[in-house]
């Protein structure tokens, strides 16, 4: 089991504020996610969801040193990128129910979320679809002189897959300003990532080239001052990098995925709760620079809980698209 992250040494500039929005995102993945499980459990959710729980530090610790007009590409756990990176979760709860107001008009779902007004290009139900997508994103931003960068979030199960080798080849023969971000959560499905990965992981990035790094997902400081380095540089054409992250994920695969005994036991998933969660390490840390007492950040968790409750109870009152919505933006015109 990896260590407790250690201890840190506080800013001597004020990031109060900042470390403070970290926080509630974090808080508000989590709360989102939460009540998404409900909604399955309760039957008002129609399919599944994938839950992102125990990885909130990945997706803050990288939106946070983007800009609105950088992209990102997400996955088939892709709720937390999604908030992480600007979106209203009413339409994301919307999303979920196939309601009228979701991103995708309700036809999206929970794998298919897309926000372009912040930059997500949209989550990708097939494992690692979604790398040439921001791969794209990072060739046409360079194309056109922008100073955009791309994020391609994905899953160790999907470095088994061809295409994000073709496309890291391509970025990195033509330097292209793309981050390939691997949340390694140990698991490709029911699969621990030691029997189905050989090798070192960032060793496969080495091999086009890529400039690659190892990080601890469970330490949002630690992700943001490492992407922040890599944004900057992406930015002066110095890119693309290879990030795995470290992290784990509470729940099962999918939330139909409750007995896991058979993959991985419960002391380890309690041993991560309970040693690893970036939620409660960051709030500690944070309590022991006197960056926030413990009222205030009992009304924050209040306050982002509440939020998360009216925009589900929103959305279930929400409406549904009309019947004649049926092919709209299926077909081009």
């Amino acid at each position: 089991m990896p260590k407790r992250t250690p201890k840190r040494t506080i800013d001597k500039t004020d990031n109060t504020e900042k470390y403070l929005q970290m926080l509630r995102q974090m808080l508000r993945i989590r709360a989102f996610e939460e009540n998404a499980n409900k909604l399955y459990l309760s039957a008002k959710m129609p399919g599944l969801t994938h839950m992102y729980s125990g990885q909130e530090a990945v997706a803050v610790g990288i939106c946070e040193a983007l800009e609105t007009s950088d992209y990102i590409t997400s996955t088939h756990r892709g709720h937390g990128h999604c908030v992480a990176k600007g979106a209203n979760i009413k339409q994301m709860f919307c999303e979920l129910l196939g309601k009228e107001e979701g991103y995708c008009r309700g036809k999206g779902g929970s794998m298919h979320i897309a926000d372009q007004a912040n930059g997500n290009l949209g989550a990708n139900a097939i494992v690692g679809g979604s790398a040439g997508i921001a791969t794209g994103a990072a060739f046409s931003a360079k194309y056109l002189q922008k100073n955009d960068v791309a994020v391609c979030f994905f899953g160790d199960g999907a470095l088994g897959q061809g295409l994000l080798y073709e496309v890291m080849n391509m970025a990195s023969l033509w330097k292209l300003p793309v981050i390939y971000a691997c949340e390694n959560n140990l698991y490709g499905e029911y699969t621990h990532v030691s029997e189905m990965a050989a090798g070192e992981l960032t060793a496969r990035a080495k091999a086009f080239n890529i400039e690659s790094f190892d990080v601890d997902g469970q330490d949002v400081l630690a992700v943001n001052q490492l992407t922040q380095n890599l944004v900057a540089r992406a930015r002066k054409g110095e890119g693309p990098f290879f990030i795995v992250l470290n992290t784990y994920r509470y729940f099962g695969h999918h939330v139909g995925d409750i007995n896991r005994d058979y993959y991985r036991s419960k002391q380890e998933e309690q041993e991560w709760k309970e040693k690893r969660d970036p939620i409660t390490n960051f709030s500690a840390w944070m309590l022991d620079n006197n960056m926030i007492d413990a009222s205030e950040l009992a009304d924050i968790k209040t306050k982002i809980s509440s939020e998360a409750s009216d925009a589900v109870a929103y959305a279930l009152d929400a409406a549904y698209p009309d019947e004649a919505e049926v092919t709209l933006h299926v077909y081009a015109e």
